[in-house]
């Protein structure tokens, strides 16, 4: 099989799907594979180790699998054709115009982000959850800096002086990574999520973080640093900060809000990119870039190129096992994916 490795256009994304190894290990599988010059400099991975493991330079949209880490950016619309298929994160949900042109195309997408859906490990989504909360903290910590707009709080605080507050709603893979880097810094933490269920093994290793289930509204007025960690797998992210939340909070607090990719779960949030990162509203600074990884793009293209090349052998050999067929959500020109559908208000059609 031919597999294209298209170069990333977003704003800021430097990660690569596939590194030099990964390229290397499907050539010599006897597979075709086709870089884009220029696909891994942003990480580090020139374009003489890509030749060098007998990749070519050329068109990857002439490839029958195209595998890259974003979804489709406007002046990408036109380019899957019918027959193809294009593996990578997709976020259809937030953006109209993205999934018609993926409808319109004929191609078929499968989303990193909901593969493995049906059994609720996101083997692909994992690792970059991980790194995207371990980075909340650290570019928390930089919002609340007074030339970003902050309040002027470092978080560990100092000899004499209390540490920031920090809370964390969820305690999946964003949130219980989140608490790991905050809890290295010193922070006074608070981890809230709607079910207690992940709380005793946190709390086993975590002794001082206060763990609740309580109202948000609560906790929202005390914290310097807000990270929204909550991810409904396929779906929209809930809504769960009001503007009158965040109105609650001293000036200069920020909220970093991990789930933007998927609309957010503040009613304030909007997308960001890493070249703009945050904005200032009911003077909390806000930080929703959607592709954080990228700030860290060798160690996520490391880490994404374990998680994606197992699935891309898969696909070369046609295996639709259930965690496969989790992430096709555009098939044909039809929405395939329950959640996708009615999210979008689009018809569903099973597969």
């Amino acid at each position: 099989m031919r597999i294209g490795l298209p170069k990333e256009i977003k704003d800021g994304e430097f990660r690569v799907a596939l590194t030099p190894a990964g390229a290397s290990e499907l050539v010599r599988a006897g597979h075709e594979v086709i870089v884009e010059p220029g696909l891994g400099m942003g990480a580090g991975f020139s374009d003489r180790e890509f030749l060098a493991v007998k990749a070519r330079q050329g068109s990857p949209w002439n490839c029958e699998l195209v595998v890259k880490v974003k979804e489709l950016q406007e002046p990408e619309y036109r380019l899957p054709r019918k027959g193809q298929t294009v593996f990578s994160f997709q976020h259809f949900g937030p953006a109209p115009a993205l999934l018609d042109a993926a409808l319109a195309s004929g191609a078929t997408f499968i989303a990193f982000e909901t593969v493995g859906q049906d059994s609720g490990s996101l083997p692909i989504l994992a690792p970059m959850s991980a790194i995207a909360g371990r980075l909340a903290v650290q570019v928390g910590a930089w919002c609340l800096q007074k030339h970003n707009g902050g309040s002027g709080v470092l978080l560990p605080g100092a000899a004499g002086v209390p540490p920031g507050n920090v809370l964390i709603i969820g305690a999946g893979n964003v949130g219980a990574n989140a608490l790991a880097v905050a809890h290295g810094l010193g922070a006074d933490i608070t981890v809230i999520a709607k079910s207690a269920k992940r709380f005793p093994a946190l709390q086993s290793i975590y002794k001082n973080v206060k763990f609740e289930t309580t109202d948000l509204q609560k906790h929202i007025p005390s914290a310097d640093l807000v990270i929204g960690g909550v991810l409904t797998p396929g779906q929209m992210s809930p809504k769960l900060i009001t503007r009158a939340m965040l109105r609650s909070m001293r000036p200069g607090s920020a909220l970093v809000d991990v789930g933007i990719d998927q609309g957010g779960i503040a009613e304030t949030s909007r997308p960001t990119s890493h070249s703009d990162p945050a904005y200032l509203e009911e003077d909390v600074v806000h930080y929703c870039v959607p592709n954080m990884p990228a700030a860290v793009a060798r160690t996520a293209s490391l880490a994404l190129e374990k998680a994606v090349l197992p699935f891309i052998f898969l696909l070369i050999e046609k295996s639709m096992t259930n965690a496969v067929k989790t992430g096709i959500q555009v098939k044909h020109g039809k929405v395939t994916h329950e959640f996708l559908a009615r999210d979008t208000g689009r018809p569903f059609h099973p597969l």
